[in-house]
């Protein structure tokens, strides 16, 4: 990370006439804050290192004053993401903003992001303080934030709600004290894009020094206006827009970075600026993220739902034939959508596969490579063809968190109507020994569950539960997703089968694994909190 500079104000290492869009990406912050969107460290380091494939700018890696997991979390991303900005969110608090420093150092490039909420609402309710102390406030914590990295963001929490002149003032005050990026987010999605235009025009026009500064619009999606406001920003100067992968994020999510990043590709004599974003990697990465979170992309969605560049009607269908662009503004393949596919099944070999998950943006070594390719064989015994999904679930492998030391050696279930459900399984522990139980439930998931639980010793209890066919058919493949609490502390699993009791039992025995492994693992090094206190959620 660089060093201290000798003058907080001294020239900002962004560069303010650069005229390209630069995009920060939030999907491991405030995406991943969403309720149903949690990852472990091991799936936001996967998910790192693909958006530094995919030329994000800046990618906000997370909070680390909140959890010594999110430290540990930014710490291995900012050691090993070398191709984006590494940054952390700090509160306006110099222990946050001290923590942040301390994940942040093994960056190439870190940056500390500071917030302070400005609006009256906020000053008065949240805050309780007036408008000189946070100022006050401002200063102090920007100051210190530039004296352990050259590159500070200050964001003014409910931006969009607070009086300009005063808004002007703050982000003058946060420039002398050497921000180099001045955010104003719309935290509750309120605004509307002649609203943002009219504010991004007027900071521009009075704050002092705003020459020396990048503007960014971090939108939320509460009124379905997150992009067009996005853009409207841009329309007027913004140069940085803070977005997600699949518009995920608080309540109703955050602008999507697809639509943001597609919008400025396909009208550039409008917008006349440009992302540095590899748009043929959107689609891998929505997918991954899909995959890792559990969570289905709706098929109406934008840019990269299954509906995207799907086409029913006859009318749309006539004039497809004839010419692409009577209903197809961008081509498939822009986006990482391949138009000719190979038929994947249990005859087709490695070099197929792996040219396949090529083409989804996966690219396994070869040992990663072997497993992948055992557990393709024996999925293609059991169905006809293989799908894009089925290989991304494949490619997701073994969670490193979730290995060992149980494996299922044995499962039965059954279930009668109007009578209770039963389960049996059998496991295997890595130090040889076996464990049979049987348990049961008001239905074949809830017995085995019961089931796994007794056979592990591990008291599991079920918070939430969900299952989906990963692709098509009435062979496809199930997702169970189970999220228990156990000790104080929240849990996820994941499985993957054809047999969806399969799938629930797999994915409750990945807990009982990460919670041993948990266990047995030695003390990581950890953060120590100004406020001993967990933080609320982060500001949007």
């Amino acid at each position: 990370m660089p060093t201290s500079p000798s003058s907080p104000a001294s020239t900002p290492v962004a560069d303010a006439t650069d005229d390209h869009v630069r995009i920060f990406d939030t999907t491991l912050r405030d995406g991943e804050q969403a309720p149903g969107f949690s990852m472990n460290r091991a799936q936001k380091l996967r998910l790192a290192h693909v958006l530094g494939e995919l030329g994000v700018d800046v990618m906000e890696a997370g909070f680390p004053q909140a959890s010594p997991d999110d430290f540990s979390a930014v710490q291995a991303i900012a050691r090993e993401v070398r191709n984006s900005t590494i940054c952390g969110l700090a509160r306006c608090q110099i222990g946050d903003i001290e923590t942040t420093a301390r994940a942040i150092e093994p960056a190439a490039s870190g940056r500390i992001h500071v917030f302070i909420s400005t609006s009256p609402l906020h000053r008065e309710h949240k805050l309780r303080m007036d408008k000189s102390q946070v100022l006050e406030a401002t200063a102090r914590c920007v100051e210190r934030a530039r004296q352990l990295c050259d590159d500070v963001e200050f964001s003014a929490e409910d931006a969009l709600r607070t009086e300009p002149e005063f808004l002007a003032e703050v982000f003058g005050v946060a420039l002398d004290a050497g921000a180099t990026t001045l955010n104003a987010p719309d935290t509750v999605g309120y605004v509307t894009p002649d609203e943002i235009r009219q504010m991004f025009t007027y900071l521009r026009e009075h704050v002092r020094g705003a020459e020396r500064a990048i503007f960014s619009a971090h939108c939320h999606d509460d009124l379905g206006l997150a992009v067009a406001n996005s853009l409207a920003a841009i329309g007027a100067g913004a140069r940085q827009i803070e977005c997600t992968i699949n518009g995920i994020g608080e309540r109703a999510g955050n602008a999507s970075l697809e639509e943001v990043v597609m919008a400025l590709k396909v009208r550039p004599a409008l917008y006349g600026t440009d992302t540095r974003i590899d748009t043929r990697k959107l689609y891998p990465a929505s997918r991954l993220l899909s995959q890792l979170t559990g969570q289905s992309v709706p098929r109406n969605k934008a840019i990269v739902g299954a509906n995207a560049f799907a086409h029913e009607s006859g009318i749309h269908q006539h004039g497809m034939l004839r010419h692409r662009g009577t209903y197809e503004i961008m081509q498939p393949a822009d986006v990482g959508l391949t138009q000719t596919k190979l038929v994947l099944g249990k005859h087709s070999g490695r070099a197929a596969l792996r040219q396949r998950l090529a083409e989804l943006g996966q690219t396994p070594d070869e040992a990663a490579m072997d497993g992948i390719f055992a557990r393709f064989k024996a999925l293609a015994d059991k169905k006809r063809e293989i799908f894009d999904a089925d290989l991304e679930a494949l490619a997701l492998g073994r969670d490193p968190d979730a290995a060992g030391p149980w494996h299922i050696t044995h499962l039965h279930a059954a279930s009668h109507l109007g009578g209770s459900a039963s389960a049996s399984v059998k496991l295997t522990h890595e130090d040889g020994h076996e464990v049979s139980e049987a348990a049961i439930g008001d239905g074949p998931v809830d017995a085995v569950l019961r089931a796994v639980e007794r056979a592990t010793g591990e008291a599991l209890a079920l918070t939430d539960f969900n299952i989906r066919a990963v692709s098509e058919g009435g062979d496809a493949q199930g997702q169970a997703t189970v999220d228990v609490e156990h000790a104080g502390r929240r849990w996820r699993g994941q499985g993957f089968s054809t047999d969806i009791v399969e799938a629930a039992a797999l994915a409750a025995l990945q807990v009982a694994n990460r919670i041993a492994r948990h266990q047995g693992d030695a003390p990581t090094s950890t953060p120590a909190p100004s406020n001993p206190a967990k933080p609320a959620a982060a500001h949007a």
